[in-house]
């Protein structure tokens, strides 16, 4: 592949498992008003680094919007020839969603796309809660309510999306939030692992989706646990935290 070709930029392709052959290409699952976000690029890295980035961030939308379906194969030349790029960085992101839990190794085939269980999110969701409950009890008793406020562009945006039924954008808005949220604490590592635990409730389970009512009641806890935070009413926001952190308020 030529530099500054398909290297420059992915390009937006439906998806098909590797074992279909010339079958009809899956449709996106998002509706029409949702709008396709560009690829993200990632400046100031060397161009293989920034290619893979690309192509993890495009897999990763893809998982979540459901394009890339549970129990299904695909093949890192396959994926690499819709994208426009090299095997390699497909590859290379393919294993890293792996080490996320997101998809899994078959020899000589590709990844299948794990199938998580409701016994699978409600672990994730008992762990997320252990961590981030705590911590925002700690925050609600040490903050004042401008810092609290300064999320509240973050929760606007998860509404907006949520409204749009655009599920790869609130799940960007949900990651934010709640990366900005546990940040607060200053503790790193604290927040690199809430991010990976968050990121794996995201992934689709069994090929079901969120409806758009669901995301609005998620992304509505936001607003309503920030106006918790900022009246000081600890009680009420761990409540919500408590809710909102449910396996059963998350019906991937």
């Amino acid at each position: 592949m030529e530099q500054g070709t398909a290297e420059h930029e992915l390009r937006a392709r439906a998806w098909a498992p590797a074992h279909a052959g010339s079958a009809v290409p899956r449709q996106p699952s998002a509706p029409e008003s949702a709008p396709r976000r560009a690829v993200p690029r990632q400046p100031g890295r060397p161009q293989r680094h920034s290619v893979r980035g690309q192509v993890l961030a495009a897999l990763r939308e893809a998982l979540v919007a459901g394009e890339l379906a549970p129990g299904e194969v695909y093949s890192a030349p396959a994926l690499a020839e819709r994208y426009g790029v090299s095997a390699t960085p497909v590859r290379e992101a393919m294993q890293q969603l792996a080490g996320e839990g997101a998809v899994e190794v078959v020899p000589n085939r590709g990844f299948r796309v794990c199938e998580h269980s409701s016994r699978d999110l409600a672990e994730l969701a008992e762990v997320r809660a252990m961590l981030e409950i705590p911590a925002i009890i700690r925050l609600a008793r040490a903050l004042a309510p401008e810092r609290w406020e300064e999320l509240r562009p973050l929760a606007d945006a998860g509404l907006a999306a949520a409204a749009h039924g655009d599920r790869v954008g609130y799940a960007e808005a949900d990651r934010a939030f709640h990366h900005a949220l546990i940040s607060l604490t200053g503790n790193r590592r604290l927040t690199q692992v809430a991010d990976d635990l968050l990121r794996g409730t995201q992934w689709p389970a069994g090929g079901s989706r969120l409806r758009t009512a669901d995301l609005l009641a998620d992304a509505s806890e936001h607003t309503a646990l920030l106006d918790a935070l900022i009246a000081g009413e600890c009680t009420v926001a761990e409540r919500i935290a408590r809710e909102h952190l449910s396996a059963t308020r998350h019906p991937h």
